[in-house]
């Protein structure tokens, strides 16, 4: 008789369990709306991040820079594809004042040390080249893949550093 009371129990507390776990939380419309709302947004930003991943392993993209120390007059970018990188940048030249603002406005085809490496908020690539000039110009972008904004920083060994900020875009 305990025997069986026990098994009795036993069984009416795993129904019990099975019956808790299996019950969902009634939601209000608001709630669902915002569930179905946050579902979409990771959605949305999964997708950009693939494409923004695609975009930089396929070496086809185009820096477009927002920010400088100074802004000249005429279009400012880098662009890359197929090996090759179009090149319309202000650049300040010289370590201690006076700086001198240049342009760098090349085509060049000579890229050395082109690396692509995934970070955990997206991409670093880095390639040097020279410019047609005598010392090397290292270019580093920093990408990040969830909002499509880049850093692009110019090191040279002649002068300081000189960075810009702003996003890649597809080249057509």
């Amino acid at each position: 008789m305990k025997k069986t009371v026990i098994i009795v129990v036993g069984l009416l507390l795993c129904a019990a369990a099975v019956t808790v776990i299996g019950q969902k939380k009634v939601l209000s419309p608001k709630e669902e709306r915002r569930e179905v709302r946050e579902k979409r947004r990771a959605e949305r930003i999964a997708n950009y991040e693939k494409f923004m991943d695609s975009l930089v392993l396929s070496r086809n993209f185009q820096f477009n820079p927002t920010t400088f120390q100074r802004q000249p007059a005429g279009p400012m970018r880098v662009g890359m594809w197929d090996g090759t990188a179009d090149i319309t940048l202000p650049y300040i030249k010289g370590y201690v004042p006076p700086y001198y603002v240049t342009i760098i406005n090349y085509t060049v085809s000579d890229l050395q040390g082109y690396i692509t490496e995934q970070t955990h908020e997206g991409w670093m690539v880095t390639f040097s080249t020279s410019l047609f000039s005598a010392s090397t110009y290292t270019f580093t972008f920093e990408i990040f893949s969830r909002t499509g904004g880049a850093t692009l920083t110019i090191t040279n060994p002649w002068y300081n550093p000189v960075q810009y900020t702003g996003s890649i875009s597809q080249l057509y």
